[in-house]
């Protein structure tokens, strides 16, 4: 293969280098197409074929179905490892060993206490505000409560702002949850592990003891690894141009939560159950919208089903499966809207329509399912999905300001009015 791509414009041909990834992708380099060019841009909405960076973090091949952090298989991290032991290989590229991944735990634990001060924020929002509002909100406020900026070139303040926001954000998920439910605000315990503290922070009830149920832990440890890090998606793009004007780390983690808010992003697992509740409504019968959804004139769509980047399934979704089928088993839930789920799921499976299209059930399905099973209401999915990404962003963050990336300012076609002049009012 050539090390350059031609481009012919207007008959004036131009040469640009080609990038070759460790995974053989290929890349045309046209940042110099603007200079060369006198002024012709590409334009790619929705930036499908563009890429942003060159990337050590995440590789995904959504045809076959692989995604690796850091070079590693997600069916070994999921098997093998514990959340907090991947978030470590996300940000800091390797795996670690014995002591430096209770070293990193211990630092986290002693920075997860949040300034009291932020609880009178939390007070001011009203029970009805959505969750993902408020943890957007909170997380930018950290930055009040910790205004000196990151010296990225310096190890150790790197290092201390990052076991800081992995301590402090599971308080803050914490709280917008308990807040939601009118429960005292609580600060964990030191004792548990990063996941166990999680739970009991959540769902602590303050006239009883909390005992944890091992196939819960296991259950949510899974699903935050599996939604740790997914590449250039719009939640992680944002995170990058945002920290591009050197936005501190906790401002551009706020806009990463803005952006993964929306149903298309993060929102997905919440937009499943909302489907679920509504097929509940008009009588369950899971038969009846398998044919809407096969029907092209019908405006309904299943939600859950098939992935824009997974052209033939979704890896984590095969791993998260059993956890679901453990959740609810263990924990002998009888629950309309679970049954139809699992109506669904047995339906999609069997059915030609779906087997010959590849829409299996993604990862957004299962993990609504447990959710729900644990007793996390809808509209705070997409907070335990920012919990899990958290490490991703961080990682995605550290290497773009580690790489001195430039501001990110796309191009644009203008297409509006050429000059004309101005009307006085009275001649409008």
């Amino acid at each position: 293969m050539s090390d350059k791509a031609t481009i012919e414009v207007n008959g004036q041909k131009y040469d640009f280098p080609l990038v070759k990834g460790t995974e053989n992708e290929v890349a045309i380099d046209i940042k110099s197409l603007r200079g060369a060019t006198n002024g012709v841009v590409t334009i790619d909405p929705g930036y499908k074929n563009t890429g942003s960076c060159t990337s050590a973090i995440t590789f995904l091949d959504g045809e076959k179905g692989i995604l690796r952090y850091r070079g590693y298989s997600i069916e070994e991290l999921a098997e093998k490892a514990d959340f907090l032991e991947v978030a470590y290989l996300l940000i800091f590229g390797e795996l670690p060993t014995q002591e430096q991944l209770d070293k990193f735990h211990a630092d986290i634990k002693s920075h997860s206490v949040v300034d009291d001060d932020v609880r009178k924020i939390v007070d001011a929002f009203p029970k009805s505000a959505h969750p993902m509002g408020v943890l957007a909100s909170l997380t930018s406020a950290l930055t009040a409560f910790n205004p000196s900026s990151v010296n990225v070139n310096s190890e150790e303040e790197m290092y201390k702002a990052i076991v800081r926001i992995m301590g402090k954000f599971p308080v803050l998920v914490a709280w917008t949850l308990r807040k939601k439910h009118g429960l005292p605000l609580d600060y964990g315990d030191k004792n548990l592990g990063y996941v166990e503290n999680c739970l009991k922070m959540m769902f602590k009830q303050p006239n009883e003891e909390y005992v944890l149920d091992p196939v819960v832990v296991d259950a949510l440890d899974k699903l935050l690894i599996l939604h740790a890090d997914h590449e250039q998606n719009c939640s992680t793009s944002t995170v990058r141009i945002v920290g591009s004007s050197h936005a501190g780390l906790f401002a551009s983690l706020s806009s990463g939560i803005s952006a993964l808010w929306g149903p298309l992003h993060g929102g997905a697992n919440q937009a499943v159950l909302e489907m679920l509740e509504a097929i509940k409504e008009d009588g369950g019968d899971t038969k009846k919208y398998m044919a809407k959804a096969k029907d092209k004139d019908d405006p309904f769509r299943l939600m859950g089903f098939g992935h824009r980047v997974y052209k033939n399934f979704d890896p984590r979704a095969r791993i998260i499966k059993k956890s679901a089928d453990d959740v609810l088993g263990n924990l002998g839930i009888e629950d309309p809207i679970l049954d139809i789920a699992k109506g669904l799921e047995k339906e999609a499976l069997e059915d030609d329509y779906f087997v010959k299209r590849k829409l299996y059930p993604n990862v957004d399905f299962y993990s609504g399912i447990i959710y729900r099973a644990m007793g996390i209401p809808t509209d705070m999915f997409t907070v335990m999905f920012a919990l899990g990404r958290l490490p991703g962003w961080i990682a995605q963050w550290r290497e773009m300001r580690l790489n001195n990336e430039p501001i990110g300012r796309p191009r644009q076609i203008y297409i509006g009015e050429t000059l004309r002049p101005f009307k006085a009012i009275n001649k409008r």
